[in-house]
């Protein structure tokens, strides 16, 4: 418990945002379903959009998670984390205000923009101010509550859109989305001093080029932090080849599940349920417990089966009652991420946690943007009448075999500390934040 109290402000307002983020999401389905394709279960229309969303997402945070990792290594946290934080206000305003044809295209238009610069960017900047302010022996501890509270958030946000209505749930969300900043700004402490540079009267093109310069010196140097170290370059290959996996299943689970078993609102939110609750228990309880006794890279490989199973169990079910055995797993690979970011902090110096951090969520996009290219088309394919042989959720199947890979990767992951020595020298004296202690 000591990790959580220098994490309460931070914690309550991730907490409110994820909670208004989740409870949407099995609405999401229903309203394109009912905008784009009128009384069908399948709607293929919706299946590429929400493809095409999210490789054009991937392509962007290649860039912008690296740049943003950075910028809150040198501007501090608690901007980045405002910026990124309120994106998500924009789209839901609109879906609050009409759920028409026309407002689910401006919603999606508007959610692809703001999920360049939020998604991903969120955890990313949370674990490197997680790290500033919590001891390196207790870090692992402190990025499981950050990644249990995120599954605490979407228990409860799968609870309100079980119960309430589907036209209040906007208006609800929008009113949480909102909170979250506000309570950011006034309570959350910065944890960087930014070094302050001397005032220079340089033309507008001159200072252009210099942020310019700047820019791609930091990013050069976030490379060589990764580069340079046999951890990170590991770590980076396992999170690319599981992203790319389950960000393919996940592109595409929902309506899946509404196509094949014509499951609705309910049960796509107990079905998110199932997995959240399990998953409060292992990143809360379980992660911390078994951390000492078998290490974060058993505990890696073991999640990374977990996912496979899953992924498996979903693309062949047999039964409606299937994909919740496939949910029960969750329990168990939830614990990918933190045990992801738990090695890239053990990786990484003190100085550098966001850009790590940063750069390897880069890499983790380009996973992101790749899998939505094959996924949609092939999984529309097995849904239709045209399918070659009788396998709906093959495209699923398919997706696993990314996990498979990145479990075997995971095996030869060697863990080292990594080395005080900045690999930019003098030049990147002027960039490196220093870290509050307190």
């Amino acid at each position: 418990m000591r990790e959580l109290r220098p994490l309460f402000h931070l914690l309550l307002a991730l907490s409110t945002h994820w909670v208004a983020e989740e409870m949407t999401v099995s609405v999401l389905v229903d309203v394109t379903t009912n905008a784009l394709c009128p009384g069908k279960n399948t709607c293929p229309e919706a299946i590429y959009l929400n493809g095409i969303q999210q490789t054009v997402v991937g392509i962007f945070k290649m860039i912008v998670l690296p740049l943003l990792g950075q910028l809150a290594d040198e501007y501090g946290r608690k901007p980045l984390l405002l910026l990124t934080i309120s994106t998500s206000i924009a789209p839901f305003t609109i879906l609050s205000i009409s759920q028409s044809r026309e407002s689910v295209y401006a919603y999606y238009v508007i959610r692809t923009i703001c999920n360049v610069i939020s998604q991903g960017s969120i955890f990313t900047i949370s674990i490197a101010y997680a790290a500033d302010i919590v001891d390196e022996s207790r870090r692992a501890s402190a990025f499981a509550w950050v990644t249990g509270f995120f599954s605490v958030s979407h228990v409860v946000g799968n609870l309100i859109a079980r119960f309430l209505r589907s036209q209040y749930i906007f208006e609800v969300s929008l009113s949480l989305l909102i909170f979250g900043p506000v309570y950011i700004s006034i309570f959350l402490k910065e944890t960087v001093v930014r070094t302050i540079e001397p005032n220079e009267d340089l033309p507008i093109m001159k200072k252009v080029c210099k942020v310019a310069r700047q820019r791609y010196c930091s990013m050069k140097n976030a490379a060589d932090i990764v580069i340079r170290s046999s951890t990170l370059k590991s770590i980076c290959l396992v999170s690319f080849f599981y992203d790319l996996g389950m960000t393919a299943i996940n592109s595409v689970l929902l309506y899946y599940m509404k196509s094949v078993f014509g499951f609705n609102k309910n049960q796509l939110s107990e079905l998110n349920m199932m997995v959240g609750i399990g998953s409060i228990f292992s990143q809360l309880a379980l992660l911390p417990l078994l951390n000492p006794l078998v290490g974060m890279k058993v505990i890696l490989w073991i999640s990374l089966l977990a996912s496979i199973a899953t992924g498996l169990l979903y693309g062949l079910a047999w039964a409606s009652w299937v994909p919740y055995l496939g949910a029960s797993f969750g329990v168990i690979y939830v614990l990918v991420k933190p045990s992801t970011y738990a090695v890239i902090s053990m990786g990484s110096n003190t100085a550098d946690q966001a850009k790590a951090q940063g750069f390897v969520a880069g890499v983790q996009a380009i996973g992101s943007f790749l899998s939505p290219l094959a996924m949609c088309p092939l999984t529309t394919w097995f849904l239709s009448s045209n399918a070659p042989f009788n396998c709906k959720g093959f495209s699923i199947i398919l997706a696993s075999l990314a996990m498979v890979v990145s479990l075997c990767l995971a095996t030869t992951l060697n863990i080292e500390a990594p080395s005080e020595k900045n690999p930019q020298g003098d030049l990147e004296d002027v960039e490196a934040p220093l870290l509050s202690k307190g």
